[in-house]
């Protein structure tokens, strides 16, 4: 089997909280993290992590439900976890949310708080939706970032969020918590495009280390390996992507290439970022990459699509019909990175899960649906994941769940900071 079932050396222990769909606990544990306890509310969610193993072949430790009601299980754990990795619900500051920040009853940021102060990990690893840096949040978002760095500082009944911001800002002004007691915390908005997803998804991933560590993240952060540019070249200059797709016919090459932007090949920013690899498209994606590899998805052919039929034999590949495009709405296509996967049915605003083909014309539009499997390959999930529930459901897990790449890069980046922690202290031991 792939790599989803491979033993993968163990670095450390972790823990895993609003877990969704998988994708975060899966690249974290693909970095060597062993969780100790994973937490999801939604049903369909947790029957998804109850159908699957751990990428090491085991079950996850799961304890479903709402998170507020874990009241004794995180200061058991007091001590033993190394790494604290989820991502809050994010409605409260999504730009498709009521915008209500704060006052929005599903904002969990508090019980992360809650979990760093009872487990006390070394390091913690969060993701949310860009819309955390918009300007209207900026106070509050900024806030979130200072109850990360002194979490043990709590904040007292009746007091506002603003009020108890103030207080931190000037304990940490004057340095006056001592260094166990204080995480050294980074926020990073990446596009996870820029580090192998086929995908365009920009995000909010906030590390944090215990301070008395004395972790230099400096020197471990994960740094963009793949460019726009570099696709750009790689189609009209190069041609190593068109070597990869062969299929492709000269028509559907040609128009390609006249919709690329162009490139200035004198300006220094655009010299540096050919140097990294291409960004991966949604035709990389489906003809396979990764631990997917080698292993093309089969086409969807008219009569699937509105069957609503399974198309060959990797689960969840099946036709979706009535697809259209419109005003404002435009489709995926082929040959660059799909666009940001959201948490909807189907025809969501923006038409993220369309997708526009090469020749085949469905109704005179040329258009289809995406399948869930082809989805969850942008998501960059193996193949043998198997979602639960029903259509709606799969492809809302996928939306709301942090791509394995993205994930497992970060982790890894976390695990080796860690180990060069323990490899200071073994050397100061030996002498």
């Amino acid at each position: 089997m792939s790599e989803l079932r491979e033993k993968h050396p163990e670095v450390g222990t972790c823990v895993e909280l609003f877990a969704g769909g998988g994708g975060l606990a899966m690249g974290v544990h693909n970095a060597g993290f062993r969780p100790l306890l994973v937490n999801e509310y939604a049903n369909w969610a947790v029957k998804t992590l109850q159908t699957n193993p751990t990428p090491g072949g085991g079950e996850w430790p799961l304890k479903p439900g709402d998170v507020r009601g874990l009241v004794d299980d995180f200061r058991k754990l007091e001590g033993e976890v190394d790494v604290l990795a989820g991502g809050p619900p994010c409605q409260p500051f999504s730009l498709g949310g009521a915008h209500k920040g704060t006052e929005d009853e599903r904002n969990m940021f508090p019980q992360m708080f809650r979990a760093i102060q009872e487990m006390r990990p070394k390091a913690v690893i969060c993701e949310n939706v860009r819309g955390l840096l918009r300007k209207s949040f900026e106070p509050y978002f900024l806030y979130i970032l200072n109850e990360m760095r002194l979490p043990f500082v709590e904040r007292e009944p009746g007091t506002t969020w603003e009020e108890h911001n103030e207080l931190l800002e000037k304990l940490l002004a004057n340095d006056a918590v001592p260094a166990s007691e204080r995480y050294d915390v980074v926020r990073h908005q990446v596009n996870a495009a820029d580090y192998g997803v086929p995908q365009v998804r920009h995000r909010v991933i906030i590390v944090a280390f215990r301070a008395d560590l004395g972790v230099k993240w400096d020197d471990f952060e994960p740094k963009r390996k793949f460019s726009w540019e570099s696709l750009i070249h790689s189609m009209r200059e190069g041609g190593e992507y068109w070597d990869r797709h062969e299929e492709v016919d000269d028509e559907a090459k040609k128009r390609t290439i006249a919709n690329l932007p162009s490139l200035n090949l004198d300006n220094t920013e655009v010299k540096e970022k050919l140097k990294l690899l291409p960004w991966r498209t949604l035709r990389d994606a489906i003809t396979g990459i990764d631990e997917n590899e080698g292993v093309p998805l089969p086409p969807v052919p008219l009569d699937a699509v509105e069957n609503k039929e399974q198309v060959g034999k990797i689960s969840d590949h099946f036709g979706w019909p009535r697809a259209r495009i419109y005003a404002g709405h435009t489709p995926n296509v082929l040959d660059r990175p799909a666009k940001t996967v959201k948490a909807g049915v189907h025809g969501v605003p923006g038409g993220e899960s369309v997708i526009q083909l090469d020749d085949v014309a469905f109704d005179g539009t040329g258009v289809r649906y995406m399948t869930v499997r082809e989805t969850a390959r942008v998501m960059t999930f193996p193949d043998e994941w198997q979602l639960a529930g029903p259509r709606g459901e799969k492809m809302r897990q996928l939306g709301n769940a942090v791509p394995v790449k993205l994930a497992e890069t970060f982790a890894k980046a976390v695990g080796a900071a860690l180990r060069s922690v323990d490899a200071s202290k073994d050397s100061r031991k030996k002498q």
